[in-house]
């Protein structure tokens, strides 16, 4: 019909009106239905149909030209519409472009706009489908699930005939595998909020399966793929019922959200848990326990698409080499995948289980396991039980998986992908999808144990040992590595359970080490390993490593070197698999300067105060003939400086002091010096200046004012009453080329403020972050004595925030406390800060309350 002859019947207003309150009642009714009694798959096909019919009605009021078809798409094809889902749609054309009715067209689509629809649409000929099908997968799936609504019946038989006769079932399979694994890697950063449609284990797995087998001609439905014998019966109902929490999840984020929201953001966790009846318990928030059964649902979902993916290959496009290559008695290789020999394996010989990761660790020609093993491996997974655990054969074949010399962190991650680990590990099991909403740990509790042992084995590769020089050659002298693995594995399994997860995960630790006939040395060290974990890092970041004694208490800890190397890799490895943002130069080089100390000390090379001091001064001299300062040049500067200046300060540190300072020690005026950080990363940047009151409140709010973060301040004052100041800094980006550009602001602009004692600036009010708006930290403060008694540590956690710094400063001034030394440590979203301070305030039980309250204040504000 040409376009012209059309005569279009825009709907009156009044016609408008009652189908956008019509659709809205009829969307609020159902959306009524499904939170008091959830069925998704119901919703979801009624939606469609409530969307049909008024697509029906539009389309019938503007007279379209009978050869036109409109045609539903995507997931609103298959009848699945999801509350705040686009309603895609197909308009077919039966002749060239140019004869489009496009006013028509224009105004049909304006109007289901003004109804309420939110349209995805497009005009096409079958033509132009096919060959834009050809070229791009994302629309050959979309017209894979086509449905009629209203127009030309023939036209889209015609449409179904020629995208079914250029279905290329092969390349499609392989465009789809492809596309998967894209998306896994572009999703793979949302470990603690993840998206249920497109993260790995979500919605879209399933749809691919179901995609790739309507492609092939096996069916449409989880029921005709069973029928097919790809998966079995409980199978299919397995999948059905992962499919349909999943359903319910995102069904519930798009009401919650009123809006499309597919990520399961921090933001809904709570509420999410709160309607699927969920509570709080001792040592498990609601919310954790909500996305524990989501992880669970999506591993299990991963595990299946996997499954069914192999089974859909070796069908579709089975492997060229078809002969079966004896590896054992009990296993194969077919086609470059390790195969059972017969079906029953698992059944008859429990123990295969496990001999099937030690065969792929071993066998590096194979790429995976055959399509029939993997699911008898599924279903065999069960087999594993107390009685398979006590079996010293399976515990044999589990420790070689530890002690082999390649593949360890792969192969402990495919046993954990198909449900084998935490079978073999029942407290691993626990742990499996549990949330850490301490802040840091971006991870799940699994994800994060399984990143630690991957670290742990990198440092061992020789072909890494640019990215961790010393602990490559402390990995490559140590004897059992598998000891770290352990520990590895162990270090946070006992984490949900209450209690210390530290002590418990010893507890574990031993137990496992004994039963698998680790020697008595091992079996001690995994469990101490487990046990102090965490004492390395905090004595790094939280304690002043340039006091001997710190050093002295810290070696009596540890006992010998062999348990100084393997904490130090543990730490290390441990640190690094939290979050990519938490590891940084500065903790590194603080982690090596302890660790060389404590070696050194091991070795019976500790020194004496005075002998340490002797030394870092005569390190420091040589330095300074390096750069020409005279001989004796900095004697006057360091008469004004005493013992704790040179205990705290590294001959590096005093011979930068020294150079830029010996010729004017008594100067009125501010010199303030940056440098690039020995550390790697960041600015350290010297302050020296007449004490003042508010100095250290006033440096801070500088940092804040250009968003530099603060990760070590050293203060100290001179007999002459100067302020010796040294600070790390950081630009939170690492954006290390602005470094150079910034040195000589931060130099000027600093000094100037420092010169005008300018009023301090108002404090900051930052939004919080979404992830401390919704699991806040308490607030928490102690102030305890320092070993030797002549100073106060004072230590706080907070929720991390601009201006933080700037608030506990101004409060130390408000009480006439002096600060000597601030250990900045920011996890994620928490800061964990160290101060030693002094001050006659603490000398005074009711001031010091009043200064605990003030402060706990500033840090809730």
């Amino acid at each position: 019909m040409d376009a012209s002859a059309a005569v279009a019947r825009p709907a009156p207003g009044s016609t408008l009106t009652h189908w956008k309150q019509r659709l809205a009642l009829e969307r609020q009714q159902l959306k009524t239905q499904f939170l008091n009694r959830p069925a998704p798959a119901g919703l979801l096909r009624r939606l469609s149909s409530v969307v049909d019919r008024q697509l029906r009605e539009v389309w019938d009021s503007y007279a379209m030209p009978a050869g036109l078809a409109l045609v539903a798409v995507g997931g609103y094809g298959r009848g699945a519409l999801y509350p705040y889902s686009d309603v895609d749609l197909l308009i077919l054309l039966p002749s060239p472009a140019h004869e489009v009715p496009e006013r028509e067209l224009q105004q049909f689509i304006g109007t289901l706009w003004d109804i309420g629809l939110e349209v995805g649409h497009s005009v096409r000929t079958v033509a132009q489908c096919l060959s834009l099908a050809e070229q791009d997968i994302t629309v050959q799936t979309t017209l894979l699930e086509s449905r009629l609504i209203t127009g030309n019946r023939a036209l889209f038989r015609e449409f179904e005939a020629a995208t079914s006769a250029a279905m290329d079932t092969r390349a499609f399979l392989e465009a789809k595998q492809l596309e998967q694994q894209q998306r896994h890697a572009r999703f793979q950063a949302t470990n603690l909020e993840p998206n249920i449609k497109e993260s790995a284990g979500g919605l879209r797995d399933l749809q691919t399966i179901l995609w790739i087998a309507r492609a092939a001609g096996i069916g449409k439905s989880w029921k005709e793929v069973a029928e097919r014998d790809l998966i079995t019966a409980t199978e299919a109902r397995e999948i059905q019922r992962h499919e349909r929490f999943l359903q319910t999840l995102r069904t519930r984020l798009h009401y919650l959200a009123s809006r499309r929201e597919d990520r399961l953001l921090f933001d809904h966790q709570s509420a999410l848990a709160a309607q699927m009846g969920l509570q709080d318990k001792p040592h498990r928030l609601a919310s954790e326990q909500l996305m524990q059964q989501y992880y669970q649902a999506a591993k299990a979902v991963a595990q299946l698409n996997t499954i069914l993916l192999q089974n859909l290959t070796a069908l579709i496009s089975p492997p060229q080499d078809r002969e079966f290559h004896p590896i054992n008695d009990r296993f194969g290789m077919r086609g470059e995948l390790l195969e059972a020999k017969t079906d029953d394996l698992y059944e008859r010989h429990p123990a295969a289980l496990l001999e099937t990761f030690v065969l792929l660790q071993t066998h590096h020609e194979l790429k995976g396991i055959s399509a029939g093993t993997l699911r008898a491996l599924w279903r065999g997974r069960r087999l594993i039980d107390d009685q398979f655990r006590r079996n010293a054969v399976n515990r044999d074949l589990f420790m070689r998986i530890l002690k082999s010399p390649s593949r360890v962190d792969r192969e402990l991650r495919r046993m954990n992908q198909y449900g084998v680990l935490g079978r073999y590990l029942p407290e691993f099991g626990r742990v499996v999808g549990q949330m850490q909403h301490d802040l840091y740990h971006v991870y799940t509790v699994d994800e994060h144990i399984l990143k630690v042992v991957r670290n742990l084995r990198r440092f061992a590769v020789p072909e890494l040992a640019h990215e961790f020089p010393l602990c490559t050659r402390l990995m490559t002298d140590f004897a059992q590595p598998e000891v770290l693995y352990l520990a590895g594995l162990f270090h946070d399994i006992a984490k949900g359970r209450g209690g210390d997860h530290s002590h418990l995960g010893a507890q574990d630790a031993l137990r496992f080490a004994r039963t698998h006939e680790l020697s008595a040395e091992d079996a001690n060290l995994v469990a101490w390993l487990v046990e102090n974990h965490l004492v390395m890092s905090s004595t790094a970041q939280k304690q002043d490593i340039s006091d001997p004694d710190v050093i002295r208490a810290f070696a009596e800890r540890v006992g010998d070197d062999r348990r100084l190397s393997a904490l130090y890799l543990l730490t290390v490895a441990d640190i690094r698999g939290t979050s990519p943002k938490v590891w940084n130069a500065w903790k590194a080089k603080l982690l090596e300067d302890l660790f060389h100390l404590t070696r050194r000390l091991l070795a019976g090379h500790g020194a004496s105060v005075e002998s340490s001091i002797q030394t870092r001064q005569e390190e420091a001299r040589s330095k300074l003939r390096l750069y020409a300062v005279p001989e004796h040049a900095h004697e006057k500067l360091w008469a004004q400086l005493d013992t704790a200046y040179f205990l705290r300060h590294d001959p590096q540190e005093i011979a930068w002091h020294t150079r830029l300072l010996y010729y004017r020690p008594d100067t009125p005026t501010p010199v303030v010096k940056a440098r690039l950080s020995p550390a790697g990363e960041g600015l350290q940047v010297m302050v020296y200046a007449e004490d003042q009151k508010e100095l250290f409140a006033r440096i801070c709010s500088f940092f804040e004012s250009i968003s530099y973060d603060i990760h070590e301040a050293k203060v100290y004052t001179s007999r002459t009453g100067y302020a010796l100041d040294t600070f790390q800094v950081q630009d939170p980006n690492n954006d290390s080329p602005r470094y150079r550009d910034i040195m000589s602001y931060i130099e000027y602009e600093l000094a100037e403020r420092l010169v005008h004692k300018s009023p301090l600036p108002a404090l900051p009010h930052p939004r919080l972050n979404r992830q401390l708006r919704h699991f806040p930290i308490s607030p928490e403060v102690n102030i305890q004595p320092d070993d030797k008694g002549t100073y106060q540590v004072l230590s706080v956690i907070a929720g991390d925030r601009p201006g933080l710094l700037s608030r506990i400063a101004r409060v130390l001034t408000a009480y006439d406390i002096s600060l000597h030394t601030a250990k900045i440590n920011t996890l994620g979203a928490r800061a964990e800060d160290v101060f030693l301070i002094s001050g006659n305030t603490l000398h005074n039980a009711k001031r010091v309350i009043r200064f605990e309250a003030d402060l706990i204040e500033q840090l809730r504000t």
